[in-house]
């Protein structure tokens, strides 16, 4: 059943008020992801066991492989149907969507039962040690027994703001939130890591359960009717855009592993005191990726229409909001970095590790808001390449070879600052890239 929408948001208003409109509910959705994260990492450190912290933080690379699945069908599927929806190709658009809901579905399913079947020797991979493997089973155990529940909940969450609706998807990550924060401190004492787990896989089936009435009674455009068939030429543009998306997740997780690996010689309390670190860096990195992806459907949309001039404009805008942004909250978590860190873990001894490594995580923050921008823009206009270029630099090749040669010269402290290293090297493709699309847009 099929409803129609208000007019279309893209064609009735100015760039910077319909960037805001798309924008802002992501931010807030972003921001509703950190709150619960927070909460999550609250709960769990609340317990007073270091390892189970531990043993948490070491199945942060699982979702971030579940959310890289969920992005190659979600992100690609959008930049496509963004610049169909500017093209009027509505039938093309209602293929495209309901293809991306279905194969998320399969590939979820894929993906869990193979992880679930190497799942000690995948978890050590992690840098799970004898001592933190027990808790890391219990949690990594449920999320990929429920893995197509958390990968499909990328798909709608992207495609239902290529057709204007991002309060929406919002409100859909708040009901997940909300879920979980709920269910946190009544699963996590009796349940422990397992318990924080089914919490998160239970506010993720809330959450998509409500993105899938709103596609299936509101939306114009976005179908899941299952397809026999779909155009050759569209799947390789998901796919293109999709993997340059997941390349992105997947390298963080590659990163965090060899991250980890490198800490396990320092202590296990290296790694919990990293994994709470990550969560709070969520502040900045989930605010700037909320204002540079919450403007991906427009720019494609203004891609398919033909409307170069405006691209140029709207991404002048977004380099100097986003650099503001970018700063504003680096100079915030330098400055409140040790109250941040307190309101999570009551452990001064966490707090004393955990604070120089929460300002070189946030040092490169500004350099981190260019590149993402820049990936944006790639992205959207359907520039696989460039995407490709810049997921493999900050959060990967870049990173990576930061991360050792770091590591090597200055030990521990060249693990720490690695990160802001390679923001700064990353920012300097972004910006030569961004100067060449901008000049032939």
């Amino acid at each position: 059943m099929e409803n129609r929408t208000a007019d279309n948001p893209f064609e009735n208003g100015k760039l910077i008020p319909v960037y805001f409109r798309l924008s802002l509910p992501v931010v807030l959705s972003s921001i509703v992801t950190i709150i619960y994260n927070l909460a999550d990492t609250y709960f769990i450190a609340q317990t007073g066991d270091e390892l189970l912290v531990a043993g948490v933080s070491v199945c942060a690379p699982v979702f971030m492989i579940l959310m890289a699945l969920g992005n190659i069908f979600g992100q690609g599927g959008s930049s496509l149907l963004s610049r169909l929806l500017g093209g009027k190709q509505m039938d093309d658009a209602k293929s495209v969507s309901a293809f991306c809901f279905w194969i998320a579905l399969l590939t979820g399913f894929v993906t869990g039962g193979l992880l679930l079947m190497l799942r000690e020797p995948f978890l050590r991979l992690l840098g799970a040690s004898d001592s933190v493997l027990p808790h890391a089973r219990a949690y990594g155990t449920v999320l990929l027994a429920c893995a197509p529940l958390i990968v499909v909940n990328f798909i709608h969450m992207n495609l239902l703001r290529c057709e204007g609706m991002a309060s929406h998807s919002m409100i859909g990550t708040l009901i997940g939130a909300v879920v979980n924060i709920i269910l946190d401190p009544l699963m996590i004492p009796s349940m422990g890591a397992a318990g924080a787990a089914l919490a998160t896989v239970i506010g993720y089936c809330c959450a998509d359960a409500f993105l899938l009435i709103v596609v299936i009674r509101r939306s114009r455009s976005i179908s899941v009717r299952p397809v026999l068939h779909i155009k050759a030429a569209f799947v390789k543009s998901i796919l293109s855009i999709g993997i340059t998306a997941a390349i992105t997740n997947i390298a963080t997780s590659l990163c965090t592993i060899l991250m980890n690996q490198l800490l396990a010689g320092y202590g296990d309390d290296r790694i919990a005191a990293m994994g709470i670190v990550l969560k709070v860096t969520m502040i900045t990195q989930m605010i700037l990726v909320g204002f540079a992806f919450g403007g991906i459907p427009f720019i494609g949309y203004l891609h398919g229409s033909g409307r170069r001039s405006d691209i140029r404009k709207l991404i002048r805008f977004c380099l100097f909001f986003l650099s503001a942004t970018a700063l504003i909250l680096t100079v915030f978590l330098f400055l409140a970095g040790a109250p941040v860190l307190r309101l999570i873990t009551p452990d001064p001894a966490m707090i004393e590790i955990g604070l120089p490594m929460l300002r070189w995580q946030t040092a490169g923050s500004l350099f981190a808001g260019i590149v993402l921008l820049t990936t944006c823009l790639c992205q959207a206009s359907g520039y696989a390449f460039p995407a490709l270029a810049l997921s493999l630099s900050r959060q990967g090749v870049i990173y990576v070879a930061v991360l050792l040669a770091a590591s090597a010269i200055w030990r521990y402290s060249g693990i720490l600052a690695a990160q802001c290293i390679s923001d700064v090297l990353s920012a300097v493709l972004a910006l030569f890239i961004l100067r060449r699309r901008l000049g032939s847009s």
